[in-house]
This record gives C-alpha cells, structure tokens and sequence, in this order.
C-alpha cells in the first residue's frame, strides 16, 4: 500500500508563491502532465508480459465528486485482456469499484492497471475468450495481436 506523507503548512512568515487557482489551472496541462504520467509508467512495463512495448491509449474522466468517487477509466484503443471489455474498453478494477478510497492517487490508479495488465483475475472476466487463453502465452498473444491497434492508427 502506497504510504502518504503529510504536507505540514509553511510559517506564516513565508513568502507567498504565485500559484493559480485550480479553476485557472488548463485542462490541457494537466491532461498533458497525466498523459506524461502514464507514459512513463506504461514504458517501464516488465518485458516479460504480453504487452511489453505495445501502447494503448486510455480515457480518464474525474466526477465532480472526486476523490470520493473513482475517476471513470477506460481503453480508447482495443485491448484484448481478462478483465477488458473489447468492445467497450471499459475496465474491471476492484479499486475503481468497490475497494476505492480517496487516498488513491492517479498514480496508484496507473500502477494498479499496469499491474493488472500482467496478473488479471481471471475469477472475474470481463473478457471470458481472453481468460480462457491466458494460461496459454503463445495463443493469448496471437488473439491479443488480432485486436491491438496503434495508437494514432485509423484502420
């Protein structure tokens, strides 16, 4: 489990930082910096999985409630996996169910996709063709190849 630090509040003698207002932070930077995240983590993928050097693209969509709810993430590209639905892209996550706390970072979010990527529950499929075939590489790999699309490929 991911350990927080609390951040202990500067003196009040401190010199003010010019730090804009959330509602003027742009969308755009921030989904740059989340799509820089996720890069990074998904590159450091372990070679050894199915998906080693693949790229996905993925949506995330934050409720006004958040973090008390989970953010909304799906596959916008294809991913033929267990717990994926192919047509959808939607996600089969506990933590983006009903083991979700407000102490989840996007961070922790990305870990726990990349993880699950690698080690799927195959007791609860969204994808029952995929976990079939997982124990299996050589064939999961060759149905996975069938589905996968580039990221920016059209076709």
């Amino acid at each position: 489990m991911e350990q927080l630090n609390a951040a202990v509040a500067p003196p009040r003698t401190a010199a003010k930082v010019n730090v804009p207002p959330a509602g003027q932070q742009t969308a755009g930077s921030v989904a740059k910096r989340l799509s820089n995240e996720l890069m990074t983590l998904m590159m450091s993928a372990s070679p050894g999985i199915v998906y080693a050097g693949l790229t996905f693209k993925i949506s995330i969509s934050f409720p006004s409630n958040y973090p008390y709810v989970p953010p909304t993430i799906r596959f916008d590209t294809p991913c033929y996996h267990p717990n994926v639905d192919i047509a959808s892209g939607s996600i089969c996550l506990d933590i983006l169910q009903d083991k979700w706390s407000a102490v989840y970072s996007v961070q922790t979010i990305l870990l726990s996709l990349q993880s699950l990527l690698g080690e799927p529950n195959n007791a609860s499929p969204l994808n029952p063709e995929a976990a079939g075939l997982w124990a299996d590489p050589t064939a999961f790999k060759s149905q996975m190849l069938k589905y996968y699309r580039p990221v920016g490929d059209s076709s």
